[in-house]
């Protein structure tokens, strides 16, 4: 079943959005006074931006409707826990980074699959 654009335009913002998370996260992590620095919960949110940019490709190739939903919900309580968890560090741009790939997550599951059917009589 082929993939409409938008569909693969939405993965693409999820995949980058993660990768924005991921080094925003790494920046926290690893440089002095961030006030999160060699914190347990910067390396929460940066192995949560790994599986995030992970579910993002699986998003991309997997065929069918039940299984996209599938994904979609997993991906959705990813972005919505590492978006919390963001919250609670005080990383406003990490928000800012789930909030985007809140939108692909809805580009990518909420457009139909078009199909012509105008052909059959």
């Amino acid at each position: 079943m082929p993939q409409s654009r938008s569909s693969r335009l939405g993965t693409i913002v999820l995949f980058v959005a993660s990768l924005a998370g991921l080094a925003i996260a790494l920046y926290a992590y690893f440089t002095p006074l961030t006030g999160v620095t060699g914190t347990l919960g910067a390396l929460v949110v940066m192995l949560a931006c790994i599986v995030l940019a992970i579910l993002a490709l699986t998003l991309r190739v997997s065929s069918s409707r039940g299984a996209r939903i599938g994904w979609g919900i997993i991906t959705l309580l990813g972005l919505i826990g590492t978006g919390f968890a963001a919250l609670l560090l005080h990383q406003w741009w990490i928000v800012v980074a789930m909030v985007v790939g809140l939108v692909g997550l809805i580009a990518s599951i909420g457009c139909p699959v078009s199909h012509d059917k105008s052909a059959t009589a």
